[in-house]
C-alpha cells in the first residue's frame, strides 16, 4: 500500500510500544507498508527482534530500543537514540502494557500502565514532533464500557482514555490525541480463550461472530494517527466487532 493511501509523508516516523508481538508487531508491519520508518520497543528482546525482521523486509527503516517504559532515563536515552538514526518522530503510538491477567497490586499498576503513557507522551513531545505530530493509545472497552474481574485492568484503562482526553483539550497546539478500544481480541495473550466456555459465550455476544485481529487494530490505529483524520481529537474508538452494543 501507498503512503499516500493514508496521506502520511515520505520519511514520516512511528514509535510503537509494546512492539513485540499482538497489536503493537501488527502496528509496526502495517505502518511499514505504508511506507513508515519505524522506532519499535520492548522489554522483550526475541519477540522485538521478529518483529523487526518482519519490518526489515518490507525495506523501510526501522530501530529497536529494548527496556522498560516506566524507566524514564531509559527512555530519554531511547527517544534520543531513535531520532539520531530515523529522524524526527511525529506519530507515537502508546501501546505497552501488561496483560490483564497478570497478579499487579493495583497502584503500581495504575503506575504502569497510565504512568507509562504519561512518560511515553511527555518524552516524545519534548522531542519536537513537528507539526502534524499525533499520539495514540491502547485503551480498551474494559473499564470504559465494561467492567472486568481485573479491578486494576478496568481502572487503568479507563484512566488512559481519561489522559487522552485531557491531551486533546489542553495540549492540540501539539499535537493530537485519541485512544483505540481493542474488544477482544485475537493475540498471544489471548491464546485458546475462544475456545474456552467463556470465550464461546463472549462470542455468542458479538454480532459479527469472531474475535478482532491484530491487524483489526492496527488499522484502525494507523487511521487515527494519520493526515486523513487531522481533524478528529480526544476520541475513544472501540474496534470490538459491536460486542460492546450488545452489552
Amino acid at each position: 500500500m501507498s503512503s499516500i493511501a493514508l496521506g502520511f509523508a515520505p520519511g514520516d516516523n512511528l514509535l510503537i510500544t509494546g512492539a513485540g508481538s499482538g497489536i503493537g508487531r501488527a502496528t509496526a508491519l502495517r505502518a511499514a507498508e505504508l511506507g513508515l520508518g519505524t522506532s519499535l520497543w520492548d522489554l522483550n528482546s526475541d519477540g522485538l527482534e521478529e518483529t523487526a525482521a518482519s519490518v526489515r523486509e518490507v525495506g523501510h527503516p526501522v530501530h529497536t530500543w529494548v527496556g522498560d517504559v516506566s524507566d524514564a532515563a531509559l527512555v530519554t536515552e531511547g527517544l534520543s537514540n531513535a531520532r539520531a538514526q530515523l529522524g524526527t518522530i511525529r506519530y507515537l503510538h502508546n501501546n505497552a502494557g501488561p496483560a490483564s491477567s497478570s497478579e499487579i497490586p493495583f497502584d503500581r499498576a495504575l503506575e504502569l500502565c497510565v504512568g507509562t503513557v504519561r512518560l511515553m507522551t511527555d518524552t516524545w513531545a519534548a522531542s519536537g514532533p513537528g507539526p502534524g505530530a499525533a499520539m495514540v493509545a491502547t485503551a480498551s472497552v474494559a473499564g470504559n464500557v465494561i467492567g472486568t474481574a481485573s479491578d486494576w485492568y478496568s481502572a487503568s484503562k479507563a484512566a488512559i482514555t481519561g489522559y487522552v482526553r485531557h491531551l486533546a483539550a489542553y495540549r492540540s497546539e501539539e499535537f493530537r490525541s485519541n485512544a483505540v478500544a481493542p474488544g477482544m481480541t485475537d493475540t498471544p495473550r489471548l491464546a485458546g480463550f475462544a475456545s474456552s466456555p467463556m470465550g464461546q459465550r463472549v462470542l455468542e455476544r458479538i454480532p459479527l461472530r469472531r474475535m478482532g485481529t491484530p491487524d483489526d487494530i492496527a488499522y484502525a490505529t494507523l487511521f487515527l494517527l494519520s493526515p486523513l483524520a487531522s481533524y478528529i481529537n480526544g476520541v475513544f474508538l472501540p474496534v470490538d466487532g459491536g460486542w460492546t452494543v450488545t452489552q
